[in-house]
């Protein structure tokens, strides 16, 4: 370590973190392959063609740069940040250890993420997590996936379409619980249709080495692969000499993302929403308190995309008012693939100050044009002055104007 630096990172693995090798970049980039494979068989004039695994592995390995960090660490010298590799633990205000040797601090930035949930029904057979299945170069006969939140239903659909027997196994009474019940409706109709076992109100009770997994309804389900995705934890480890206060969700913050005196907790591990975009918009809250500035987060409008095909986008509070509009009912969805996916804009609205304050969108690339309703809920862009925005055409955001139409006719 460079003891003259005045900025040093410790990282006990990959620089970049989980996003960048084991979650959102090399996931996109196996969901992207299977999504043009699954589109030729859409789209008339063109021939239905499997995607081809050693091609979809050399992509995401290239993608991740085959789990090494070095252009990572490039850009740590280019802006003289020092690298200490170790685990550490903060042993008293004011120091960190690192793998035995200590390290003195005036500000301390704690940003480590979060690991997977594990049910003790699972813990003592062999299983995946998203580590192992965005590392794998291996298609399996047959995998079942324990969770439909977005990790589970990402990975669900694209070992189905690699060619897997996907079985789908949610102990609650829909997929993606966690988003607007509209969107998981179209998303559990496509993976029936793809040929996903989706099998609802149903929770693992044990599982054998084998896999044998036996199941709350009395039935068992053997699987060459289980996919364990129930969901990720704050990673507290090492913080008790912080002077932090931990709860259930993870470190408690404030509004500067200030987690204790000169210590600030940002990303995952302060349980505020556990997207990378969010940890990157905290970091730059935190980064500018340290230096002085008057900043606030402000978590009114943060959006989120789930990867599925078709792709959910939301952002804000998706209750109260509404208005949905039909996306096969834009000219874009015609010209797009047919038959057209089913998808939608359902805007939500506050009615007295008439601005949005949620939305959910489900169709292609909907996470793209998502854009617009997460900028007018966070700047409370009046409903007329969306009314007034000229959308291209054509295009899929153009039922935005429709839906937000509808929605304004029903406040009037």
């Amino acid at each position: 370590m460079d003891k003259d630096s005045e900025l040093t990172l410790v990282e006990q693995h990959l620089v970049g973190g989980e996003c960048s090798y084991y979650a959102c970049m090399p996931t996109k980039t196996m969901l992207r392959a299977a999504e043009l494979s699954s589109s030729l068989d859409r789209a008339p004039g063109l021939a239905p063609e499997r995607p081809d695994p050693a091609g979809v592995w050399s992509w995401r390995d290239w993608m991740t740069s085959n789990w090494t960090d070095d252009g990572q660490l490039q850009f740590l010298q280019d802006n003289d940040c020092a690298l200490l590799r170790g685990t550490a633990r903060v042993t008293r205000p004011g120091v960190v250890e690192v793998d035995g040797e200590e390290i003195e601090y005036d500000a301390l930035i704690l940003a480590t993420g979060s690991v997977p949930v594990i049910p003790e029904e699972v813990a003592g057979v062999e299983h995946w997590t998203n580590r192992e299945a965005t590392m794998t170069h291996e298609i399996p006969e047959s995998l079942a996936v324990m969770g439909s939140g977005p990790v589970g239903s990402e990975l669900a659909q694209f070992f189905a379409r690699m060619g897997s027997r996907v079985t789908l196994l949610e102990r609650g009474d829909r997929l993606l619980g966690r988003v607007h019940e509209d969107a998981a409706k179209v998303i559990l109709d496509v993976f029936r249709e793809e040929g996903i076992d989706v099998r609802l109100g149903v929770a693992v009770v044990e599982a054998e080495p084998g896999v044998r997994v036996k199941l709350s309804d009395g039935s068992t389900l053997d699987t060459e692969r289980l996919l364990v995705a129930t969901g990720r934890k704050a990673n507290v480890q090492g913080l008790d000499g912080a002077g932090v206060t931990v709860e259930r969700r993870g470190v408690v913050v404030d509004e500067r993302c200030r987690a204790a005196e000169n210590v600030w907790a940002i990303g995952d591990v302060n349980g505020v929403a556990q997207f990378t975009h969010v940890g990157k918009y905290q970091a730059r809250i935190a980064a500018a308190d340290l230096c002085g500035q008057d900043v606030r987060a402000d978590y009114r409008a943060i959006p989120a995309g789930i990867f599925t095909d078709p792709e959910i986008g939301t952002v804000g509070r998706t209750e109260g008012v509404s208005a949905r509009y039909e996306l096969q009912s834009t000219p874009r969805t015609s010209t797009y693939e047919k038959p057209s996916r089913e998808g939608f804009v359902r805007v939500f609205a506050d009615p007295e100050e008439r601005v949005l304050v949620g939305a959910v969108a489900v169709g292609p690339q909907a996470t793209e044009w998502l854009g617009q309703l997460t900028l007018a809920v966070r700047s409370a862009t009046p409903l007329d002055v969306l009314l007034d925005t000229i959308q291209p055409y054509p295009t899929f955001s153009e039922a935005i104007f429709f839906a937000v139409q509808e929605l304004a006719a029903s406040l009037s």
